[in-house]
């Protein structure tokens, strides 16, 4: 069972930065993408950001392209580790994110395409 921890989040104003990290249990191995959720209060899930580990490429959603940097970290021993730079957050940005990753073996945009979950960190940006 794959386990995924992420860390990073808080309460930010307007324009500023936060580096969500997502720590796997699994090497790359078994894992092909690690992607990025995220939920507001009263709204779905969505996609925000995923990267494949295999062919080293990034996807993001349209409402973070520009703002929202992904990274893969394959090396360690302990596990892959995801991160998530965000900069110039919105109060829109506001939600609880979430780490998922996929042994699937093409990249998903889709929360359903995601077998594994972290529990989520919150991140509250304040206008």
């Amino acid at each position: 069972q794959v386990q995924l921890a992420e860390s990073g989040g808080g309460l930010v104003q307007a324009g500023g930065s936060l580096r969500l990290s997502c720590a796997a249990s699994e090497r790359a191995s078994r894992l092909n993408t690690m992607g990025w959720f995220r939920q507001a209060p009263g709204k779905e899930r969505e996609f925000v950001a995923a990267v494949s580990w295999r062919r080293d490429h990034t996807y993001y959603a349209d409402s973070v392209k520009g703002r929202f940097t992904t990274s893969a970290d394959n090396t360690r021993n302990t596990g892959n580790a995801v991160y998530l730079q965000m900069n110039n957050l919105k109060p829109e940005d506001t939600a609880v994110y979430y780490c998922a990753a996929s042994n699937l073996a093409v990249v998903a945009t889709t929360a359903s395409s995601y077998a594994y979950w972290g529990q989520g960190t919150q991140v509250t940006v304040s206008s």
